[in-house]
């Protein structure tokens, strides 16, 4: 990663945006019900239409298993709306949503918001970096670490790791433990081993139904897949040419925001099932936007349109940066 310099950047003024886009944060609760069935439901059916293909022709359920885990992907970001408080306009609503959806996508809920909210307070910031990041260098850091240390960071950063072995890790395994918040308190350990034993009743009570065999042939594509995506969509929202990396001195929370995020703009119906989250510099500067309104917020401030825009064949070549 090379340093760049806040006069290498031209932007709108982004505490006036910040102000502007304020009408936006308000969620409706009908908007957000409907969100989540028709996210929910469909993921419930395909999960039993592949597990039906299991005797009538695993590469048929292996095909679905593509729909189920956008879903999962969907059902994600819903319960990261619901970390931010922008789903549903009561905080208890948004909590207790949050944690049911975290036991199917694997993810302790208010271990993973807390953890969420230090990247949010920090995204860009040379001296705040290790919690909920991808771990970055500067190249005069790169420089400085010896060869061993070198090779371990490249090999973080192959895409057979980043985007195939790290997202099963992390979601499989290191969710498992409040990584990062272990000496935080209690309340990280509480989250964490609360989603371990729901996630066991839920396993437990699907296995008793359908098999273990079954269970495993339905669920680790679907797991694997959507943790993949999620992986690739929180790197490329943040790993891109330009994007914003300063030193405290200089780091600007409004600046980080729309310098240090991507506009991913994505075909319609990706944008979809990521729920809109590659418009993440406008999610960055106003977390508490629901997903399903910025697409609004968006084409009513078309200033915002080409800022860190990539689109789908743009995005490809990030991953060649270190």
């Amino acid at each position: 990663m090379q340093e760049r310099h806040r006069n290498d950047r031209i932007a709108p003024d982004s505490r006036a945006l910040m102000r502007n886009l304020a009408p936006y944060r308000e969620p409706s609760t009908a908007r957000s019900v409907l969100e989540l069935a028709i996210t929910a439901v469909p993921f419930v059916l395909l999960w039993g239409l592949i597990w039906v293909a299991v005797d009538a022709g695993y590469w048929i359920g292996l095909l679905l298993a593509v729909p189920a885990a956008g879903f999962l992907v969907r059902l994600f970001l819903i319960q990261h709306d619901c970390g931010h408080g922008s789903f549903f306009r009561h905080r208890l609503t948004n909590d207790w949503v949050g944690r049911a959806i975290g036991v199917v996508t694997l993810t302790p809920y208010d271990y993973w918001r807390r953890a969420h909210a230090l990247h949010h307070a920090n995204s860009g910031n040379l001296e705040r970096r290790g919690i909920g990041d991808i771990d970055t260098l500067t190249v005069d850091e790169f420089r400085a670490r010896t060869p061993l240390q070198q090779l371990l960071y490249r090999l973080y950063r192959h895409p057979i790791v980043m985007f195939g072995l790290g997202p099963a890790y992390l979601f499989i395994l290191r969710h498992r433990l409040p990584m990062g918040l272990m000496r935080s308190g209690l309340a990280p350990w509480v989250s964490a081993m609360a989603t371990n034993m729901a996630i066991a009743i839920l396993v437990a009570g699907i296995i008793w139904l359908v098999g273990l065999g079954p269970f495993l042939l339905v669920q680790m594509p679907i797991t694997l897949i959507a943790a993949s995506i999620g992986v690739w969509l929180f790197y490329v929202q943040h790993q891109f040419e330009d994007t914003f990396w300063e030193h405290d001195r200089d780091w600007s929370f409004h600046e980080a925001a729309l310098n240090g995020s991507s506009h991913y703009d994505l075909p319609g119906i990706l944008r979809w099932f990521t729920a809109n989250i590659g418009v993440h510099h406008v999610h960055h500067l106003s977390s508490r936007i629901p997903y399903y309104r910025l697409p609004e917020a968006l084409r009513n401030h078309p200033e915002l349109q080409n800022i860190g825009r990539l689109t789908l064949l743009q995005s490809l070549k990030t991953v060649r940066l270190e």
